[in-house]
């Protein structure tokens, strides 16, 4: 005999206007332009850009105070001709940009050379001077560098293009490519690339001077490591050399250089910008996030006309009910890009002030331990949402341009009871192999008892996930004789 049972049960579902939103949040500014081109092919209520016949004149058919509501449907005809929700709907966080700044894209692309050419694009050149900006970025190699002197691309451009220049002007053109993003790009050397990069660091910062001398004078001792050298020259202690060589080496030697054999990398869009004004901190959108999005006036149109029809014809009746559908579905759509938009600067801004004084000194070792659970508390969000932004979005500051999952990381604690990024712990597990002594390297166990004897609490097994993460063998294989 089969036993019959009653059971309730309480089960979420997300509306559709949930989903949408969640779907936009996630993808990264490259992929929302894709996004929106599709909505805007499927949906015929949708608009793109503003309509500026419509919006400069004052149409008496529709005037707010008249009675737009259909009693046998029961539609809403007002929500839907009002605009003034929708039409010319923009950007939220363009700051206060100028037209041809604002619409900049930055440094994005499937191709170094795409890159560059996106860049080049917004600078104000003569026709000359664009020719050769273009045979320029015709002679970046795939690292990054320029490897044609300067007055053999003088030549070709007098023998292959008609144009009669002179070194200066070229070089002069040159400077102003070696402003783009990735930062070294163009050089012609590898100090001048390393220089490229630290020129573009606080100068306020004694160490990033400091680095940029020893670069300029002292390049060939540097890289030979007779640090001794620089010292006596200099005049430095071996803690000033010390952060020096470690601004130094983390510094990107091949900046156009791409990852396996295709040639083809993917170059990250910030999705934020991060600006230094006088020690504050102003964040904004990259406006690429979304254009101008609307609600279709012919659509309100039809809801109009069906309200001052006789409202009898079976097919009107149809027609209308299609409209809404979608008239619904534009709207629900604006309603998910505004609210990614807020959703996107309410959990950045949360970031910045959490990890407040890295953005203000890119300093790694001033980056605190937070985890998704630190912003989501923070912003009274679910950590599934911050997960979202932070998985495929980059913010664009004056030392680079950053994953957002850079920012996060588990906390280590000390002796003292704080807790550290395991980010610091890294560094500084990185900095004892490099000065471990090359016959007899240190073990997992030693490096263990010396970060303990630093004060900070982290077990042998810890040691070795982090070594490994860092890409450095196993003690018995640094061993060099």
């Amino acid at each position: 005999m089969q036993k019959l049972s009653l059971s309730q049960s309480l089960q979420q579902k997300l509306s559709p206007q949930q989903i949408q939103f969640i779907k936009l949040l996630q993808i990264p500014t490259i992929e929302l332009d894709t996004r929106i081109e599709e909505e805007l092919e499927i949906n015929p209520a949708l608009e793109e850009g503003m309509d500026e016949e419509y919006d400069q004149k004052e149409d008496d058919s529709y005037d707010e105070s008249d009675d737009y509501k259909d009693r046998d449907n029961d539609l809403d005809i007002d929500s839907y001709i009002q605009d003034e929700d929708y039409a010319g709907y923009k950007m939220q966080g363009d700051g206060n940009y100028g037209e041809e700044e604002r619409d900049m894209p930055l440094a994005t692309s499937s191709s170094l050379t795409d890159s560059l050419l996106q860049q080049f694009g917004y600078l104000q050149l003569t026709e000359e001077q664009r020719v050769v900006g273009l045979q320029l970025i015709g002679s970046i190699e795939a690292d990054g560098y320029i490897r044609r002197s300067i007055q053999a691309i003088v030549n070709d451009l007098a023998f292959s293009q008609n144009v009669f220049t002179d070194a200066d002007e070229v070089d002069e053109v040159l400077q102003k490519i070696q402003s783009f993003d990735p930062a070294g790009i163009g050089a012609r050397s590898l100090p001048e690339c390393l220089l490229l990069q630290l020129r573009r660091k606080d100068q306020s910062d004694p160490y990033n001077v400091l680095a940029i001398r020893i670069i300029d004078e002292f390049f060939d001792e540097f890289s030979k490591k007779h640090y001794d050298k620089i010292q006596r020259r200099l005049n430095i202690s071996d803690e000033s050399l010390k952060r020096v060589i470690d601004i130094i080496i983390r510094l990107n030697p091949k900046p156009g250089s791409m990852e396996g054999e295709s040639g083809n990398v993917q170059y990250l869009i910030p999705d934020f910008l991060l600006s230094n004004n006088n020690s504050k901190l102003e964040l904004t959108l990259n406006s690429k996030n979304a254009p101008e999005l609307r609600i279709s006036r012919s659509f309100a149109d039809m809801l109009d006309t069906y309200d001052k029809s006789k409202k009898q014809n079976k097919n009107l009746k149809e027609t209308v009910s299609f409209v809404k559908q979608k008239l619904d579905a534009a709207k629900w759509f604006i309603d998910a890009i505004k609210q990614r938009q807020q959703t996107l600067l309410k959990t950045m801004n949360a970031i910045v002030r959490y990890q407040y004084d890295f953005f203000l000194t890119g300093d790694e070792s001033r980056l605190r331990p937070m985890i998704l659970k630190d912003i989501a508390t923070l912003i009274d969000m679910d950590v599934s949402t911050v997960s979202r932004v932070a998985n495929s979005k980059a913010v664009q500051t004056e030392f680079g341009i950053y994953p957002l999952k850079y920012f996060f990381s588990e906390g280590i604690s000390t002796d003292t009871g704080e807790d550290v990024s395991s980010r610091e712990v890294k560094n500084i597990l990185k900095d004892l192999i490099d000065a471990e002594p090359k016959l007899h390297p240190l073990s997992d166990d030693k490096l263990e008892k010396i970060l303990n004897d630093r004060g900070y609490n982290i077990a042998r097994r810890t040691v070795a996930k982090y070594r490994e993460q860092l890409n450095i063998p196993v003690a018995r294989l640094r061993k060099q004789l």
